[in-house]
């Protein structure tokens, strides 16, 4: 967790942002969002929307006022309080790459496992440029579907001291986490302990699955990410403006909901937009309009009073840890530093589009996440930090490699990576001629063989697993977890 105090990069004029605002009003009003659960459009009902069979209409001020519930901060607890973290304002906090069903390492593609996954977790807890393992980093497909959320949270609440996230596609799901979550914590004492990112099935709908874990983490007050998936020319229209448009009422109306269920529910304004290839119809990540999208939501998040989440992150199509990779990366990750977001999901391991978490890009993205955290942190100027007395020291046409400033701070004084190279070309030809890949690869075996598992209280960890062995076997499950 990082502040990031820089001036943010606001490309909306005000007359912009007033056009925005009158689109966002007609879409509610005219348009209106689509509920598939009856509860969701029984609160809207009484809070006086029009409803319609499933879809609702909204008044905008409704929508705005009960933006203004949702707190503009908020504190989220760990069982490490080293590990707390503070959502909103200039704290930025980092998740790595979430939802893949496949993984790559070593060269090979294939499909996740709960190996892979706790390895990854291990990673986190590794890396302190993340803040949080997230929900799943990667799909365990040898754990069966109806108890992949509990081993997820098993696993995070074991290999891990960090706030995690919990699965939201249930309200059985989402009841499982949130009662793990009042394991690891001895209760929630009204304060959030963990997320949940509630994905719109834009354009302009939430589905039953969603709604049921909104509801329910909403009822426990756990933080909720609302968060509209754009792809511009498939779930939303082809123009920057038109999306943030759609993106603002799928986030407005989200958080009315939750509003409406518990005031003063935090509620964090997701943003994951970017563009569609018009010519094969395939995703597309890290260009333009992905990065004027990041710096505008940022702006219209702040307008709304809310906590916001980008959605890069290391986005990238390529299918490899390449030049292409790195560049789509860093553009939507530098997009989300200089446009203020709160929470960055997907910071490291997101490879081809999202369908791959990549070990040795997870290490190659912590290497960048870490330089820019260093980059925009705020820059001390003192009289110690002018260095007068290595002037007087040195005087001129000396070098200051031996001067007594030098020699009290050499070893912290710059940024030094851990993946990229520095050698010169005998060296690095001698040391094996490594790419950029083959270097990530051995970064990222070296930090697990550093890995120590976490304390957690044997009585803590008895009950979870008890839980976790007894709600499995309700859904026909039968797993180990001892």
């Amino acid at each position: 967790m990082i502040l990031n105090t820089a001036p943010r990069f606001e490309p909306l004029s005000d007359d912009a942002l007033a056009t925005l605002d009158s689109g966002v009003d007609r879409l509610a009003a005219e348009v209106g969002v689509q509920f598939d659960h009856p509860r969701a459009l029984e609160l809207f009902r009484e809070a006086g929307q029009a409803v319609d069979g499933e879809t609702v209409r909204f008044d905008p001020a409704f929508l705005r006022a009960q933006a203004g519930l949702a707190p503009e901060s908020f504190s989220m607890r760990a069982r490490n309080p080293e590990r707390n973290l503070e959502i909103g304002g200039d704290h930025m906090v980092f998740c790595p790459v979430q939802g893949p069903p496949f993984v790559r390492v070593n060269g090979d593609r294939r499909d996740g496992t709960m190996a892979d996954l706790e390895q990854l977790l291990k990673l986190v807890q590794m890396t302190p440029a993340l803040d949080t393992p997230g929900r799943n980093m990667l799909e365990p497909n040898d754990v069966p579907l109806d108890s992949r959320h509990l081993m997820r949270a098993l696993a995070a609440s074991r290999l891990t001291d960090r706030v995690w996230s919990g699965e939201p596609s249930s309200q059985a799901a989402a009841e499982d986490c949130i009662r793990m979550a009042e394991i690891v914590h001895g209760g929630l004492d009204d304060e959030p302990v963990i997320f949940a990112n509630v994905n719109v099935n834009s354009p302009l709908r939430f589905d039953v699955r969603m709604l049921e874990g909104l509801l329910a983490y909403a009822g426990a007050g756990q933080a909720l990410i609302v968060t509209p998936f754009l792809l511009m020319g498939a779930m939303a229209p082809v123009s920057v403006p038109a999306a943030l448009v759609q993106q603002t009422v799928e986030v407005l109306a989200g958080v009315a909901l939750a509003q409406l269920v518990r005031p003063g529910t935090p509620c964090i304004m997701g943003s994951f937009l970017s563009s569609t290839d018009m010519q094969s119809g395939s995703p597309a990540f890290g260009g333009p309009e992905s990065a004027v999208g990041l710096y505008a939501s940022g702006q219209v998040a702040r307008r709304l009073g809310l906590p916001w989440r980008s959605g890069g992150g290391t986005l990238t199509a390529s299918q490899s840890v390449d030049y292409q990779a790195g560049y789509e990366s860093f553009n939507t990750l530098i997009a989300a530093f200089l446009a203020g977001t709160n929470v960055c999901w997907q910071s490291a391991g997101w490879l081809e589009g999202g369908l791959v978490t990549s070990f040795e890009k997870f290490a190659a993205d912590c290497e960048i996440l870490d330089l820019l955290q260093r980059q925009f942190a705020p820059l001390e100027v003192d009289d110690a930090s002018l260095a007068f007395d290595a002037h007087l020291e040195v005087g001129q046409g000396g070098h200051f490699f031996g001067a007594q400033h030098t020699l009290e701070r050499f070893r912290d004084c710059f940024w030094r990576p851990t993946v990229a190279s520095t050698e010169n070309f005998e060296r690095w030809t001698k040391n094996g001629s490594l790419d950029h890949a083959a270097r990530a690869s051995r970064r990222w075996k070296a930090l697990l063989e550093q890995y120590e598992r976490p304390p957690l209280d044997e009585a803590v960890e008895e009950e979870l697993v008890e839980f976790v062995e007894r709600r499995a076997a309700e859904a026909g499950d039968t797993i180990s977890v001892r």
